[in-house]
């Protein structure tokens, strides 16, 4: 299993493009790697022959460096590797000429080791063990002292608990009649469904964000009125440009451009805390909350503040398709300083947000409602109002920081024309 990001430990495979016995080239896609943040392709180093696939599609939650599938350089050693599998034990090795021009592989000898190890752990010595291995046993009600590892040195992984996990249960199936539980005619049916890697890994991110980082949270009201003027002149111009190819721009586009505006007029919310530091960033790379079939994805626009109100709504528009079909790479995922998330397409009002580290801060927006406020003649008229909620890390924004924060968006969204200084 590849490092296709900084960050990656676990992926899965999400589909194979090659079959056992085709011919590779060097730079060909071999398969399609479910990773944290995006579904990249598996590229061959080597020319040669696909001879065994280690690890079939749907396989989710596979360390990085695990072996994935098996390469050689002669068609002739593929048949080797037939009945092949990455944790089985073998008496005796592979024929001399297949081994030598196949991809080397571990070869463990003799099952003694493995009786040994388990008359050991039945004296009550350590079982040895991969985390994975010992929160799946956990999980599934498995004893690993029962389990033979087929690991380095007799260790357990996560494939030998499972493997005993399906046995056990075959052999229920086989010789035990399970009453019905006298309770469950009154529960309904259910669906286990299995958890993606986007989805386990963005879980446990927010999980640790929200017990570790301490929260606190800002939220103003922002009247939408003279933005949706702008807007809707905007709109008409582009629909009369040609050039323009349909462009359109949304609220959710003014939204970004006023958080990059707002981050360089307060910069000590653009930041990151690393321990003994506080990094401050120089750029407003805004991260773009997306929801997909998948889960939850955050792609980044680079510079937004650098960037017109077309440019935006074309790079959010482009980077939500590839979200969606899944082509979005680690680097569209990773570096952002700031995050927006907004709800308002739902009818939601207001909402919290939970930050996304490593940054300090991020920005909750619910939809626009219509209020009735009195004005300044003492009279009263009907606005378009807005409710952002702002989530900050705060080891790293104060209060005031983060309500100045919120002023400077509330004033670049309220009059727009001040993003052009």
């Amino acid at each position: 299993m590849p490092a296709l990001s900084p960050t990656m430990e676990r992926g899965g495979i999400a589909r194979w493009h090659r079959a056992i016995g085709d011919e590779i080239k060097a730079g060909d896609a071999i398969a399609d790697v479910e990773t944290d943040k995006a579904t990249m392709a598996m590229e061959a180093t080597d020319d040669g022959y696909l001879a065994a696939i280690l690890v079939p599609e749907g396989a989710t939650d596979v360390e990085v460096g695990t072996p994935v599938c098996v390469m050689c350089e002669e068609a002739s050693a593929v048949a080797a590797f037939k009945d092949y599998k990455a944790t089985e034990t073998v008496t005796t090795e592979p024929a001399k000429s297949a081994v030598e021009t196949a991809v080397t592989m571990p070869v463990v000898r003799a099952s003694t080791r493995a009786t040994a190890r388990m008359s050991a752990r039945a004296s009550g010595e350590r079982v040895f063990a991969s985390p994975l291995a010992r929160r799946l046993a956990e999980e599934r009600g498995v004893r690993l002292e029962t389990v033979s590892g087929s690991g380095p040195n007799g260790r357990v992984i996560a494939e030998d608990v499972l493997t005993a996990r399906a046995s056990s249960a075959s052999e229920a199936v086989t010789h035990t009649v399970v009453a019905e539980h006298p309770l469950s005619k009154f529960f309904p049916d259910f669906e286990d469904v299995s958890v993606s890697a986007i989805k386990r890994v963005t879980a446990e991110r927010l999980t640790e964000s929200k017990q570790q980082l301490p929260h606190f949270y800002l939220t103003v009201d922002v009247r939408l009125d003279n933005m949706m003027g702008i807007r809707e002149t905007l709109n008409k111009q582009l629909a009369d440009d040609k050039a323009a190819e349909g462009a359109k721009i949304s609220v959710n586009d003014f939204i970004v451009k006023a958080s990059a505006k707002a981050l360089l007029a307060v910069p000590d919310v653009n930041a990151s805390w690393l321990g003994d530091k506080i990094r401050k960033y120089k750029k407003a790379d805004i991260s773009v909350a997306v929801q997909t079939e998948r889960g939850l994805m955050v792609p980044i626009v680079r510079s937004a503040c650098c960037l017109g109100l077309k440019s935006i709504s074309a790079e959010v528009k482009s980077l939500a398709g590839r979200a969606r079909s899944g082509s979005l790479t680690p680097q569209d995922m990773t570096g952002g300083t700031f995050t927006i998330s907004n709800l308002g397409m739902f009818g939601v009002k207001n909402f919290a947000a939970i930050v996304n580290p490593p940054q300090a801060a991020i920005l909750a927006v619910g939809g626009a409602r219509k209020e009735v406020v009195k004005n300044a003649e003492g009279g009263y008229e009907e606005v378009l109002v807005m409710s952002a909620t702002l989530s900050c890390d705060h080891r790293v924004v104060d209060g005031a920081v983060g309500a100045q924060w919120l002023q400077s968006f509330k004033c670049y969204l309220e009059d727009p024309m001040t993003m052009l200084l």
